[in-house]
């Protein structure tokens, strides 16, 4: 590779981290806005800025989901998009649900046990439910999903692992697997572990099916699962 091509990769590279970090921080920023929502005692005052935590989620949802779909016009190695939903591929998502199911009827043993102890990132959404638990249950259930895999899964892959090989695919289910990992817990532990577990199942859910509805259900469904 000539210094040129180098300074020009390294440079393209460092911009797409920058970037994608930035997608990261403004979805943690607007899940964030509804624990200070909740932090409001006062019926008014409540009310405001739960509308106006609201209305940032959707925004900023909306532009995750906007950049997603621009990349995917860019470039598309893979053929992301959108498929037909046939009574084979619900059979096999069924299948990998089943296998999150074996997974965390295992990890919660664990936790009943006191083998493990509870993830703190679960800890934080038993303590955030209290708080506005309808809003803040639909969030868990439904919308953070939806970023999560926009931003894990769509944006990460197609910046740092775009290409449609055996090798590039099994390091994208790896990398984002072990980073979905950290983000919920960074503690490098067993839990560790077992979020990464969950996170390459649901890279591996996107890759299979090269459409990211069908890892946003599997996510909600799992989600479903843990609060209920």
């Amino acid at each position: 590779m000539k210094l040129t091509q180098l300074i020009h990769y390294s440079t393209t590279k460092s911009l797409q981290i920058i970037k994608w970090i930035g997608f990261l921080f403004i979805y943690l920023f607007a899940s964030g806005s509804l624990d200070i929502a909740g932090s409001y005692t006062a019926l008014v005052q409540l009310r405001k800025v739960l509308g106006i935590s609201l209305l940032l989620i959707a925004v900023v949802l909306g532009f995750i989901g906007w950049r997603y779909g621009k990349q995917l016009t860019i470039t598309n190695p893979r053929h992301f998009g959108r498929s037909k939903a046939t009574f084979s591929r619900i059979s096999q998502l069924i299948i990998i649900f089943a296998v999150i199911l074996i997974v965390q009827s295992v990890w919660g043993w664990l936790v009943v046990h006191h083998i493990l102890d509870l993830p703190t990132n679960q800890k934080v959404i038993n303590e955030t439910v209290t708080h506005l638990p309808l809003w803040n249950n639909l969030f868990a259930i439904f919308l953070a999903p939806i970023f999560e895999e926009l931003i894990c899964r769509g944006i990460f892959m197609n910046y740092f692992f775009n290409k449609d090989n055996r090798l590039n695919n099994i390091l994208a289910i790896l990398a984002s697997g072990m980073v979905f990992g950290f983000l919920h817990d960074m503690s490098f532990d067993v839990n560790w572990l077992l979020y990464s577990a969950l996170g390459c199942l649901l890279a591996y859910t996107y890759i299979h099916f090269r459409d990211i509805r069908y890892s946003i259900a599997l996510h909600v469904m799992n989600n479903l699962l843990s609060i209920l």
